[in-house]
């Protein structure tokens, strides 16, 4: 059962925002006025969705989404009147994971909220992906960078230089990394 904090904005839901998602199967665990207090809420409630009613998304709401997106991400539905494509592409660009532009009272939200999630969940599983390839990839350039200030220093070639790093690595308990940031480090000290 899918936890659901409402945001309504639009003051449009009312009481019944609870009866009709629970009628859908899902639990509402929280109901605000407005973003406002949006990070606070997520991080105390920890819902598994957010669902927003507002008439349109407003720059405060916006900048409180793109906040709860950075510290605690979580699947987004966002209920709006405005239909402009520039409020759209900016709702989504704070992590507003689906949007309706349409009055919508709730009925038949489950493929909706169900879409929501396993799109953030896809995206989630792209951005880890993302930033462990990121993470390779300036180690690559970490260990390249000593290898060569080695081969400089030392007169060594190329495997050399690697082995070197990477004997001393396993005598110092280090990742590799760790020891090229050690000798770049060291070199950068000495010029």
């Amino acid at each position: 059962m899918l936890r659901i904090l409402v945001v309504d904005e639009a003051h449009a839901l009312g009481d019944v925002a609870g009866a009709r998602l629970s009628n859908e199967g899902y639990e509402v665990i929280g109901v605000i006025d407005d973003a406002h207090h949006l990070v606070d809420e997520v991080a105390r409630l920890q819902p598994d969705v957010i669902l927003i009613r507002t008439d349109s998304p407003s720059r405060d709401t916006l900048e409180h989404l793109a906040v709860m997106d950075e510290k605690f991400p979580r699947p987004v539905v966002m209920m709006a009147d405005e239909q402009d494509s520039k409020a759209i592409r900016a709702a989504v660009g704070v992590g507003v994971t689906a949007y309706l532009a349409e009055k919508h009272d709730l009925a038949g939200i489950t493929p909706v909220l169900e879409m929501a999630c396993a799109s953030f969940d896809r995206y989630q599983s792209l951005r880890r992906d993302f930033d462990e390839s990121n993470r390779k990839l300036a180690e690559r350039k970490n260990i390249d960078r000593a290898k060569g200030l080695l081969m400089q220093a030392r007169g060594m070639k190329e495997e050399e230089a690697y082995h070197a790093m990477r004997k001393l690595a396993m005598q110092r308990g280090k990742t590799l990394n760790a020891v090229a940031l050690d000798v770049i480090g060291m070199a950068d000290f000495l010029t």
